[in-house]
Order: structure tokens, then sequence, then C-alpha cells
């Protein structure tokens, strides 16, 4: 005998229309880079052990206590952004596993989304137990872009499926991966930037990467800027080569691009304001996002359904004999 699970019971008594999959869709991904936002605000306000344990915020308190001052409230802000993801992206699978016909892509992606979430809230946690490590924290902002990949992908999903024969040129698609690797090479080296930087999430001392060698940091800021300009000559070529929506979407990451390039040259002049490593964060979110969204439109058959798509059955009409 087998039994259904809970989605898979109310699949079989309801349906949810696309608009409310969009919708759904449209959420998860806007909170996922709502809380890289929330992230960056920890780290510039030194937040990061506002709430000194987890996963409650003091020994005996869930919540933030007078005690703990206006850092711990910040920090229980970011906790609480990601109770809202969770929403969210329950919402979104709710709304990919009842829909008709089942799309199980769909379904696995936005479950994906789930894990990444919990994933995340774990290593978040991990980072305020190692007392912030610049390694760790790297990594959980790592897993944060994880999440956003896996938004996008779902949003992108719920909205065109794919085009299953269209022909792709293979300079094209070698075009759009290499942009997209060498833009994920760039949110690591920039991860790295921020764990050898000033900013260490904390206000007291906090190890960083590389110690208090200078050197280092300005090594591996030289390094983000160069591998930052070959994402904006390969996105550049994207314009050149690309037709349609892949194009428009090439030339939205292109002035991303250079906005993200301008607040970063003005930080590193201005002795990284707070303001600006906060947008600066968000920029690299929402260019993770633009580059992943060029390939999906540079080769739409990486989300093609398998089969032929489904149509409506026609009527068999009875053909008219031969008139006598």
């Amino acid at each position: 005998m087998r039994f259904a699970t809970p989605l898979g019971w109310a699949a079989s008594r309801w349906e949810l229309g696309p608009r409310a999959l969009r919708w759904s869709t449209t959420a998860a991904l806007v909170v996922s880079v709502l809380i890289v936002l929330g992230g960056g605000v920890v780290r510039v306000t030194g937040s990061g052990l506002g709430c000194p344990t987890w996963p409650t915020c003091d020994a005996g308190s869930l919540t933030p206590i007078p005690a703990l001052g206006y850092h711990a409230i910040i920090e229980f802000t970011n906790r609480t952004i990601t109770g809202l993801l969770i929403v969210a992206v329950g919402w979104a699978i709710v709304a990919a596993r009842l829909q008709r016909p089942r799309d199980r892509a769909l379904t696995r992606l936005a479950w994906s989304m789930f894990w990444l979430v919990v994933v995340n809230a774990v290593a978040g946690g991990i980072t305020v137990l190692v007392q912030l490590n610049p390694w760790v924290v790297a990594f959980h902002f790592v897993l944060a872009m994880a999440l956003l990949a896996t938004a996008t992908l779902t949003w992108h999903r719920a909205r065109r499926p794919g085009e299953r024969d269209t022909v792709v040129a293979p300079r094209t698609r070698a075009l759009a991966w290499t942009l997209v690797v060498a833009t994920a090479a760039l949110v690591v080296v920039g991860t790295i930037v921020s764990g050898a930087g000033p900013h260490s999430g904390d206000s007291s001392d906090v190890p960083r990467i590389g110690g208090s060698d200078t050197a280092v940091w300005t090594t591996v800021v030289w390094v983000h800027a160069a591998i930052a300009t070959l994402v904006i000559a390969l996105t550049v070529a994207a314009i050149v080569l690309l037709r349609g929506a892949a194009r428009r979407r090439a030339i939205t990451l292109l002035v991303v691009l250079l906005l993200q390039w301008a607040v970063g040259g003005v930080q590193a002049l201005t002795g990284l304001p707070s303001v600006l490593v906060a947008i600066h964060l968000v920029g690299a979110a929402l260019v993770w996002v633009g580059a992943i969204r060029v390939l999906l439109d540079a080769d739409p058959r990486l989300f093609a359904l398998r089969g032929p798509a489904t149509r409506p059955a026609a009527t068999t009409q009875p053909q008219a004999g031969p008139a006598r």
C-alpha cells in the first residue's frame, strides 16, 4: 500500500494556479537578497556577537534582553529574517507541489531552497559559537549565495520552463558558462576580502584572514579587482554576441557591475564606510543573480521540460465522405 505525503495528499485535492507560484518564488528570491542585506548590516555595525550564543540569544533568553544593548536587537532581527525566509520558501514549496500538471524539477528546486536555508541557519549559529572566525563567516556568505542561486533557478523555472528545440551555438553556451564561473570566483574572493578587511562583525578585536599583515588584504583586493574587470569584459562580450532576452539581461548585468565597481572604488578610497560596505554586499548578490539569468536566457534548454509540452487534446472530427 502506498502512502501519500501531506503535500501529495493536498495536491490530490487542491490546485494552485501559476499566479500563486510566481508570487511565492518572487517572495523567496526577494527575501534571499534581503537576508544578505541583513547579514551586511550585522557585520558593519559590529553586531555579530550581539547575541553571544545560539540558538538562543542569551543563555537564559531566546530574545534579546536590555543588558545586551542594541547590537543584540540587530543580530536578533537578522535571525528573524531567516524565519521570514522559511515562510516564503515554504509557500514556494506548497505552490510548486500543487501545480497541475506536476513539475518534479520545480518541486525539487523549491525543496533545495529549504534545505539550504536550514544549512545556512546552522552555519550562522556556528559563526557565533566560534566567535566570528573569518573563514566560517566567509563560508556562511558562500552558502547564502548558493541559496540565492537556487532561488533564482526556481524563480526562472516558475515562469519559463525552457524551449527544448532551441538551437544554441557552442560559443554562446561557453561564454555564458564562463561568465557564471568568473562571477562565482568574484563572489568567493570577495568574501576573503571581507574576511581580511577591518569589518570583523564585532566591536571587539576579532582575528582577520592574514592576521595583522595588511599586505595580505591589499593583495586579495587587487585579485578581486582583476576578476571584476574580467567579469565586466565577459559581460561586454555577451552583449555583443547574444540576442533577444539574453542580450537585455547582459546589458542589465553590465549596469549593475559598473555601479558595483564604482561603489567598491569609492569605499576603498574613503576608508570602507559602513553604509557603502553594506551596499556592496547587496550589489554582489545582484551581480550573482544577474549572471545566472544571463546563462538561463542564453541557453533556454537548461530548463526545458522533458518530453513534449502538454497541449489540449485535439477533438477528432469524422471526415466527410466524397460528395455524391
